[in-house]
């Protein structure tokens, strides 16, 4: 494996993990600290959960990706 694969690896795998924290972080300041000081109805809490199901859906594809990327630069 090369250095420049390396790089690739470790910068898909803090994109990745950005995301996951990111998305969590959105989601509870959402859900806990605007809807309720906005007073949205509950309905829109629905929303931020669609949101942030798919931006963990997102991460999951990137994880995949991410384990192909590895399994194929070792073999």
């Amino acid at each position: 494996m090369t250095s420049e694969q390396e790089q690739a690896i470790a910068r898909k795998g803090r994109h990745i993990s950005l995301v996951i924290a990111g998305t969590i972080v959105l989601w509870l300041v959402a859900t806990l600290f605007v809807g309720p000081a906005v007073g949205l109805p509950g309905r829109y809490a629905l929303l931020f959960d669609f949101a942030a199901l798919g931006g963990l859906i997102y991460a999951v594809v990137n994880i995949i990706q991410l384990w192909r990327m590895r399994r194929d630069s070792q073999g």
